[in-house]
């Protein structure tokens, strides 16, 4: 059973009535963010129940020292954690001398959450009674700036209603967290000074090893009936990571006492002097006032959804989804820093320690590339390009040689942080996804000065590390790749994966056409990268040996290539043969269970069929769908997105679709049991493919946008944006026409069903 307590809504995600045991789930799926902080929609006020507390601060991290029963060569030092940051929105409150807890109330009524994802503003209200007899109505709302983006702000109101109060604030900012995930229970903060004057406070601290300082801030103003009392804090208590307000307020029955708090992080990764730069950010939260911080907050996120929106008639669970993960997408990575990157759960939670993956380049890139500006794209390849000779560095300390370069699993600086050595040694697939992201980009944008100018170096770095690391088989007279783990990590340490091999040979193919492009077209590129690299024609042909004479395993009987060497020496039962109560066989079977059997976690031969579809035709694609897909159980969060993007160029709507509200809704439903941990980001960038690709059939090639629309029987229509080079084209789906309109100067070929259509500036076309 998916849990279905979030209420239907195409832009809000709302949660009614109070329940304890929804609170961890509700803190994720509520999550706030602005690109450089973001946190779980944990309460203001002191709440007694079970919590996940986190707040966290886009490039801080701490190298938490791997913890492993068995050292093995090569292992990374420490697993990068994204830091819970020092908590700002803390609020303590007592009423009439008790202390306010929802978990203690006597009742709470009319419990309501609200996300309103055009707004990018969380709501929260409710009536309580408390011990004491006294009830009263909440009203909180929340939401961190993007104008500002270290500000977050935060208005209580607080109404009694059946007497008067004395109310008492204590608002509070506190470094003394600790992560969830903390391998050694250590902290991660050292506080260095806490500071206040008048209504404002600071909490300076840096994090132990990385030495990033952080200054945490607040100011705070109390309003009766929303006027400012202009109260000073009655009492002030401070230790050396925390310091707590006080102010007291007298309130009549009916009347309301409202606290503003301003808060949010400066650091040292943006400023010189992190506390001199947080007074200057509550100086401009103030000047600029609550309520038009509150209007401007609306008008960022609507120019956000200008452009990225995606429409969907008819069906407002498809609808509430795909806006949940394209709102998500943007709370967690803007583009505006080169610095930064995507992790796989964001600003929601602490696992996979909010690092970058292999994510970022195969399933977040298309995203980025057609509903921003192309230099955000460009950023997230930059991004690896920075990374480089720490690359080459991972590839040193596994044995490999002269530049090869092997990017991490897992990274926050670009060395490997991942620390169980059948994925960091052997999902060794993620250095082809940078590769064909560079190939990605160029296909999409047209902007080639990537290549000549950073990209051509990370290709080389990339080709080299596949040439050292296939083998020369003499039984098979051809190269091999052995001991490694593809996409369905359920099985490790095989050889001959499909797709790694295929990408292995793509990348170097692709490296050496570049290569030569660039010496024709781009000679001083070409002399500068070349001593640089030391790269000669007679190591080039090395690496063509490899790829030209490459080993792909393959079934004559079933006429498909095989995800593995061993993969027909399973015992083969379908998944629709395997008993329910053995799913999520993740949580059910043991990994040495799990290992010998046959079951696939995610795309992996089909995620070779989706980069290079091209390279396939439509019946191979079938046969190998038709293989694998039944094999496979979707226990990863990126493998509905291939599979509905694959269904739907099969002309397999019913399936196409249902994988579709897998994917879109895989958090808000919790399909995985897990949403507590936090929401899945990265997959969430699949989401918004499977409607562009998968439906909307949009493909690149040539130069060219193409179209094959399709529409699930459950939907009246849908549309979505392209920012294709400049030109912004909106396509609108109907059950039995496709609509395209241009903004931009200058007409557009485009080629629908294969045919050529011409849309010009302001004018709509139909199909």
């Amino acid at each position: 059973m998916n849990q279905d307590y979030i209420k239907a809504d195409n832009w809000s995600i709302i949660e009614e009535g109070f329940d304890a045991e929804r609170v961890k789930s509700s803190e994720s799926l509520f999550s706030i963010g602005n690109g450089a902080m973001g946190q779980r929609a944990n309460f203001e006020e002191y709440y007694s129940g079970k919590t996940f507390q986190g707040s966290y601060i886009a490039g801080i991290y701490y190298p938490d020292k791997t913890k492993v029963g068995w050292w093995k060569n090569g292992y990374p030092e420490y697993f990068a954690k994204v830091l819970n940051a020092p908590n700002w929105i803390g609020i303590d409150i007592e009423i009439n001398n008790e202390v306010f807890d929802l978990a203690k109330c006597k009742t709470v009524a009319n419990f309501k959450r609200e996300l309103n994802m055009k707004e990018g503003i969380y709501y929260r209200s409710f009536t309580a009674t408390l011990q004491n007899g006294l009830e009263i109505s909440v009203k909180v709302t929340r939401f961190l700036s993007l104008d500002i983006d270290e500000l977050g702000v935060i208005n209580f109101d607080i109404t009694p209603l059946n007497g008067d109060a004395k109310i008492v604030y204590k608002p509070y900012i506190d470094a003394g967290v600790h992560n969830e995930d903390a391998n050694w229970e250590e902290k991660f903060w050292e506080p260095l000074n806490v500071q206040y004057s008048n209504n404002e406070a600071f909490v300076t601290a840096r994090t132990f090893k990385t030495h990033f300082t952080a200054t945490t801030f607040m100011q705070n103003a109390v309003l009766l009936n929303g006027t400012n009392l202009n109260l000073n804090p009655s009492n002030v208590e401070k230790t050396a990571d925390k310091i707590q307000f006080t102010y007291e307020v007298a309130v009549a029955k009916e009347q309301i006492a409202t606290i503003q708090k301003l808060g949010g992080y400066t650091v040292s990764l943006n400023h010189e002097n992190t506390q001199v730069a947080a007074q200057n950010v509550i100086a401009e939260g103030l000047k600029i006032g609550y309520s038009n911080l509150a209007e401007s907050q609306i008008q960022a996120w609507a120019k956000i959804w200008e452009m990225s929106d995606i429409t969907i008639d008819g069906d407002v669970k498809a609808q509430q989804g795909i806006r949940f993960n394209i709102f998500q997408l943007n709370q967690t990575y803007l583009g505006k820093d080169s610095r930064l990157n995507i992790g796989p759960k964001g600003f929601t939670g602490e696992k996979y320690g909010g690092s970058t993956y292999w994510d970022t380049e195969a399933y977040c890139i298309p995203f980025y590339m057609a509903t921003k500006d192309q230099q955000v794209a460009r950023n997230l390849l930059t991004y690896r390009y920075n990374q480089l000779d720490k690359a080459i560095e991972n590839a040193g300390k596994l044995g490999f040689k002269n530049g090869a370069a092997l990017y991490p699993m897992v990274t926050m600086n670009g060395e490997e942080c991942h620390n169980e050595w059948e994925i960091t040694f052997e999902e060794i697939h993620r250095n082809g996804a940078i590769a064909f992201a560079i190939f990605n980009y160029y296909r999409f944008t047209g902007d080639y000065s990537y290549i000549p100018e950073k990209g051509l170096e990370v290709l080389i770095g990339i080709a080299r590390f596949w040439h050292q690391r296939a083998t020369y088989s003499t039984y098979r007279n051809q190269y091999v790749i052995l001991g490694v783990t593809g996409p369905n990590e359920y099985e490790n340490n095989v050889n001959n994966n499909f797709y790694t091999n295929y990408l292995a040979k793509w990348c170097i193919d692709y490296a050496v056409e570049q290569i030569n492009k660039v010496e024709k077209e781009y000679a001083s590129d070409y002399a500068r990268i070349m001593s640089k690299v030391n790269l000669d024609a007679a190591e080039i042909s090395h690496w063509k040996a490899v790829a030209d004479n490459m080993y792909f395993p393959y079934s004559k009987e079933h006429d498909v290539y095989l995800q593995q060497d061993g993969f027909l020496d399973k015992e083969l039962v379908k998944v629709h043969d395997l008993d329910k109560s053995q799913r999520p066989i993740n949580q059910k079977w043991s990994w040495d269970r799990i290992l010998r059997s046959p079951y696939i976690k995610q795309a992996d031969t089909l995620q070779g069929f989706y980069f290079f579809e091209d390279h396939f035709t439509k019946e191979q694609l079938e046969k190998h769908f038709d293989f694998y897909e039944p094999f496979t159980v979707h226990e990863s969060s990126l493998s509905p997105c291939v599979h509905s993007i694959q269904a739907a160029v099969l002309d397999r709507m019913e399936q196409a679709y249902t994988f579709y509200l897998r994917t879109s809704r895989l958090d808000l439903d919790d399909y995985n049991k897990e949403v507590e941990e936090g929401c899945h980001i990265t997959s969430m960038a699949g989401t918004w493919m499977s409607i562009v690709e998968g439906f909307g059939g949009m493909r690149v090639k040539n130069d060219t946008l193409h179209f094959e629309p399709k529409i699930p029987s459950q939907w009246q229509g849908y549309s979505f944006k392209i920012n294709f080079r400049n030109q912004i084209l909106k396509v609108e789906v109907l059950q039995n026409e496709t609509k395209f309109s241009l903004e931009g100067n200058k007409e557009i070929s485009v080629l629908v069903n294969g045919k050529e259509v011409l849309v010009e500036p302001n004018s709509l076309v139909t199909v």
